[in-house]
């Protein structure tokens, strides 16, 4: 077969442009995710939906005073409860029908969710409407990162996905401004307020739902199901020479030969469990070390959330206001300050690339880590010296600004970049499924602990999320392995290593990589150090007996398949 069957935008485009578009379709369905997570906070303090509908609030001075903030709280952390549902749903979706159809399909459920939202008549029914809303965004969050990480390039992959989460916070700005205008209807008492905001986000679900399949299947998933033709046909479209399009193509084959048939491997439970000792019935994946990467996805997902972007979002119009600005410049701050988020995603397009994962988030970690600090103590100081309160209230807001953009530059994209790189091709989309249960935890557990933290804390909370950003750098520094500049089917032989820790992996993956050339083809076409690699002349190599770790699929009883593991031959691994 010489091309796609029917329409796709792939017979037309080719190369950038071809990529270009890629990265344009999955921006709208990002902006969709962070238009549906900004416009809460205009609807939940809009008067008709907090008092009337809801009934968890009363109006004094023409302002909504929340009485039952657990209604409130539980109506938008159910949400959170469907994302968890719907990563789930989607990560064995997506690895079943392909990247494409899955995306439809979370489309169709967003979209019954938004419709349902838009017309509540009493929490019960947001409650649900929200549940089902979440599942549809759950499902988006799996395959839009999977599908964008294994069509682009491995020199270039993180700027393709920086330039998609500008998209996400370009979302969360129009939800915030668009909530803001629609504030003035009616003197802020219409239901037209709050029930737009919330039907605006069925536009973009339907322009991608419209378009989303005449654009090319992930090729790592055509190959995995056998479409190998196809696969190679798209990767010619979408590479800049035939010869690095070959090369990639026969990296992707050969791992998935290595990953084919990892049977038990396939289901959640394995992959979770798989981190236990062997003792416990963990491990069983052998060399791939799934459960592994299972946990560095949910983790990193779970500091994103913990290092205080969630309470300057929520509590940033408070501290506005303890500066001494009125309710509406407070407001108006908070807006600007969204556009300023947005801009600071740009400095990640530019430098995600070049400084690696994990520069970006030791930098953007200190950063946040003492602004936190500063934001904590001047607020304190705003406080307790009430004379000066304007003084030490400018002061600890210009930090949020500064703490924001620190976010939005370093730790927005990474932790939602790295596990759609690091899992092996045959459970990717499940693997990218753990970081958003990850990111569904994290967002859940701060939604319903932060009042109670604020109450009872006040701005020590500050200094809770400033210890979390110093934490996660010592933590990135010894577990994660960087992915920069390494292509998809490297990333079994860099978490091949039987230490967790980063220098064993990055020692054992180089070895791997000189002994292995069969499975590192288009780094060594890019790099222009060789033309092509034979695999069966490296596999020829190996058996008759040249020194090197071949990586070999180990066979357990019943045909089922333990994992990548090294011959016998490479026994130093011991001596690392």
């Amino acid at each position: 077969m010489d091309q796609i069957r029917g329409r796709n935008v792939s017979h037309s485009l080719t190369k950038k442009k071809l990529l270009v578009s890629i990265n344009a379709v999955a921006g709208l369905a990002i902006f969709f995710f962070g238009y549906d997570q900004g416009m809460m906070g205009s609807v939940n303090v809009s008067i008709d939906y907090a008092v009337n509908v809801m009934k968890y609030g009363h109006l004094e001075d023409g302002q909504v005073v929340v009485d039952d903030g657990l209604l409130q709280g539980g109506i938008v952390s159910i949400y959170y409860l469907g994302t968890l549902v719907g990563c789930l749903l989607g990560g064995w979706i997506g690895e079943k029908i392909g990247r494409l159809k899955t995306l439809w399909i979370a489309c169709i459920w967003a979209i019954i969710g938004a419709a349902l939202q838009t017309g509540a008549q009493n929490a019960a029914w947001m409650i649900c409407a929200r549940l089902i809303n979440g599942v549809g965004t759950g499902i988006l969050n799996v395959i839009v990162p999977v599908w964008a990480t294994e069509t682009a390039e491995h020199t270039s992959r993180g700027q393709f996905v920086a330039i998609e989460f500008t998209n996400n916070i370009f979302g969360v700005v129009v939800a915030y401004f668009l909530g803001f205008g629609c504030s003035f209807v009616d003197d802020g008492y219409s239901p037209f307020v709050w029930r737009f905001p919330i039907a605006f986000q069925i536009v973009p679900l339907i322009v991608l739902m419209s378009i989303v399949l005449f654009f090319p299947e992930s090729p790592r998933w055509l190959v995995k199901v056998g479409r190998e033709e196809e696969a190679r046909y798209i990767l010619g479209r979408l590479r800049d020479s035939p010869e690095l399009a070959e090369a990639e193509f026969q990296d992707i084959k050969n791992v998935a030969a290595l990953e084919k048939q990892s049977g038990k491997l396939n289901s959640y439970f394995f992959m979770l469990w798989d981190s236990m000792p062997k003792s416990l019935g963990g491990s069983v994946s052998g060399k791939l070390h799934i459960g592994r990467r299972v946990q560095l996805a949910v983790w990193l997902q779970i500091f994103q959330e913990w290092i205080g972007i969630a309470g300057v979002t929520i509590y940033a119009n408070d501290i506005f206001t303890a500066a001494g600005y009125s309710v509406f410049k407070a407001r108006w701050l908070s807006g600007i300050n969204n556009v300023f988020y947005a801009f600071s995603t740009l400095v990640a397009v530019f430098t995600l690339d070049r400084l690696g994962r994990r520069v970006t988030l030791y930098w953007g970690a200190i950063v946040m880590g003492i602004a936190m600090l500063l934001v904590g103590v001047f607020d304190h100081l705003a406080t307790t010296r009430p004379a000066e309160a304007g003084k030490w209230g400018a002061a600890a807001a210009s930090f949020v600004f500064i703490f924001t953009f620190a976010f939005g530059a370093s730790w927005l994209t990474v932790p939602w970049l790295y596990p759609a790189e690091i899992f092996p091709l045959q459970v990717r989309a499940k693997g990218n499924a753990w970081g958003v249960v990850g990111w569904s935890i994290g967002n859940g557990w701060t939604v319903l602990l932060l009042p109670s933290m604020f109450k009872n804390l006040a701005e020590k909370s500050f200094y809770v999320f400033a210890a979390v950003n110093f934490l996660s750098i010592p933590v990135v520094w010894a577990f994660y392995p960087e992915s920069n500049q390494r292509t998809l089917e490297e990333m079994d032989l860099l978490f091949a290593a039987e230490s967790p820790f980063n220098w064993q992996a990055e020692k054992h993956f180089e070895r791997l990589k000189i002994e292995n050339p069969e499975l590192v083809q288009t780094a060594a076409v890019r790099s222009g150090s060789v033309g092509s690699v034979d695999p069966e002349l490296a596999a020829k190599r190996r058996a008759s007996g040249g020194r090197g770790a071949s990586l070999s699929l180990e066979g357990v009883g019943g045909g089922g398949l333990k994992g990548l593991k090294l011959s016998e031959k490479s026994s130093d691994e011991g001596s690392e």
